[in-house]
């Protein structure tokens, strides 16, 4: 059953970690994607082709989504492409961590910008075909961070939560017209990011979730899936958990 059938979902930041698996999975459910990336232009254009290979259609952008123009132009030249947008993913995102004592001025600027300025820039863009359509789902990371705060985190942890309650009222604001906007937390999530860790850290990381392991994009990207899908047509204004109990 593909879930996503001739829909069009846009997705930042889709070149790694969890942003790629969600743009394979909705690849796989039948949905044509566009995508962001800001520096790797080769990483993107292999992910343009592995997407074409599910039979549909696919194309990267290099935008910025901390750039309130940018954001604009890019919808402006998605809906253009793909003649709407049924779907957005607001996955782009950036950590600069460290202790409030040593944080600067820029590492906070920076992260409120790339984290949470980009959910609003994005999100106010698609506003103009959603309305227009009378349908559309939003969908925005956020993270258990965002939920219960982490020591040296404080910035990611601001930009997170900022999210959360964005997501909410965007939800009362649109959902009259049928418009979806939830929120997805994820806890310690395995990706090409964690794999340089150190093992023995990791494991502990592992052993003190219930579910006694790191989640996988693949678990982030079928939550995203539902979300995005008509299944979900009475969900809105939610931040769902997916951290293996981790906040239980």
């Amino acid at each position: 059953m593909e879930l996503l059938q001739n829909k069009v979902a846009l997705i930042t930041g889709a070149t790694r970690g969890i942003g790629k698996g969600i743009a394979i999975n909705f690849a796989k459910n039948g949905a044509n994607i566009a995508f962001t990336y800001v520096s790797s232009e080769e990483k993107a254009i292999a992910l343009e082709k592995e997407l074409e290979g599910y039979g549909i259609k696919a194309k990267a952008y290099k935008s910025d989504a901390g750039n309130f123009k940018a954001a604009e132009e890019l919808v402006n030249a998605v809906v253009t492409e793909f003649g709407t947008v049924d779907v957005l993913v607001n996955n782009a995102g950036i950590t600069k961590d460290t202790l409030l004592m040593r944080m600067s001025e820029q590492q906070w600027d920076d992260v409120i910008n790339a984290n949470l300025k980009s959910v609003f820039n994005l999100t106010k863009a698609i506003q103009k075909p959603m309305l227009k359509a009378r349908k559309g789902s939003i969908i925005n990371m956020s993270s258990v961070v965002g939920v219960k705060g982490n020591a040296g985190q404080s910035n990611y942890a601001a930009s997170k939560a900022g999210i959360i309650g964005f997501t909410k009222s965007i939800a009362i604001e649109l959902g009259s017209r049928n418009i979806r906007c939830n929120a997805i937390a994820p806890g310690f999530i395995e990706t090409e990011m964690t794999a340089g860790l150190d093992e023995k850290v990791v494991q502990q990381w592992r052993d003190g979730i219930p579910l006694k392991r790191g989640g996988t994009t693949e678990d982030v990207a079928n939550l995203t899936l539902f979300l995005a899908s008509d299944m979900s047509s009475y969900i809105t204004g939610q931040c769902i958990n997916i951290c293996g109990g981790m906040l239980t």
